[in-house]
């Protein structure tokens, strides 16, 4: 089974990264959420464009197999083909798959739906350092969701353009950006 793997490398000096209000390194090195978002799609789709890269990936194992298996298992029982597992210390601590139409939530993807349920039973803290495992590389959505709660390791089945030569709804939106920007700063700055 080929699957991709995708791991956290950001450090703040020799710490992990995280943002300091008064830290003038943070406040010129802090990316956009377009600039996350470029930086991921192009992490994605640079092993397939270099086998050399591909390569140095991180393998998978056994473990990640047997547990990209009940992902899939997910992913057959849910509103599309898309489940998800969220894994620590080799215990499954939440599944999810898609419920967009059963629940009427475009929102309730398989990763979302898995972090949700994570969050329900063991709060936040046990999403930090699990590794979810999934059956397509996840959307903006979910990977911004996976990002903001710090899960150390994402390995998914079938990539973007995999999924996309088999379902019509995998398409690009129209994106309007830098309306208004000062008027965001401004808040942001209140928060």
């Amino acid at each position: 089974m080929n699957l991709a793997i995708w791991t956290p490398r950001l450090t703040h000096g020799d710490r992990k990264m995280s943002w300091h209000e008064n830290c003038a390194q943070c406040a010129t090195a802090l990316p956009s959420r377009r600039a996350v978002i470029a930086t991921l799609a192009a992490a994605a789709l640079l092993p397939a464009a270099s086998p050399l890269l591909a390569a140095a990936a991180v393998p998978s194992s056994a473990e990640d197999e047997r547990f990209m298996r009940l992902a899939l298992a997910e992913a057959r029982r849910g509103d599309f083909p898309f489940g998800a597992v969220i894994i620590r210390d080799g215990r499954v601590l939440a599944r999810g798959r898609n419920l967009g139409r059963s629940n009427d939530d475009p929102t309730a993807h398989g990763e979302i739906t898995a972090i949700r349920r994570c969050l329900a039973d063991y709060g936040s803290k046990a999403l930090r350092g699990s590794t979810l495992y999934t059956s397509g590389e996840p959307c903006a959505m979910c990977m911004g969701a996976i990002l903001w709660c710090h899960i150390g390791r994402l390995v998914y089945a079938a990539s973007v353009q995999q999924l996309a030569s088999r379902i019509d709804q995998i398409a690009s939106s129209i994106v309007t950006g830098r309306l208004l920007p000062m008027a965001c700063a401004t808040l942001c700055r209140v928060v």
